[in-house]
């Protein structure tokens, strides 16, 4: 072990400055690119979603004045109203 330490290591600082200038100008390999973006699930026929709606609170109170169930009460009264969604 001590003949290691004792060893010279000869090296031309001219080369070694040279592969060092390639090595900083070299240009990298480029990154691959991302992947795409998974694809979106296609919409679930008949789901519900959720959202947010203004109403006027006269609306909302003859809708509400039945009880529970008064979203459905709203959703059933917006669907009589879109020709394309009667059933």
């Amino acid at each position: 072990m001590a003949e290691d330490r004792n060893r010279r290591r000869f090296s031309d600082p001219r080369a070694a400055a040279e592969a060092a200038f390639r090595a900083a100008t070299t240009p990298k390999p480029a990154a691959p690119p991302p992947p795409p973006p998974a694809p979106r699930p296609a919409a679930v026929p008949a789901a519900r979603e959720m959202v947010s709606l203004r109403l006027d609170s006269a609306v909302l109170t003859h809708f509400q004045k039945d009880g529970p169930g008064w979203q459905d009460r709203i959703n059933e009264a917006l669907k009589a109203l879109v020709p394309s969604l009667q059933d």
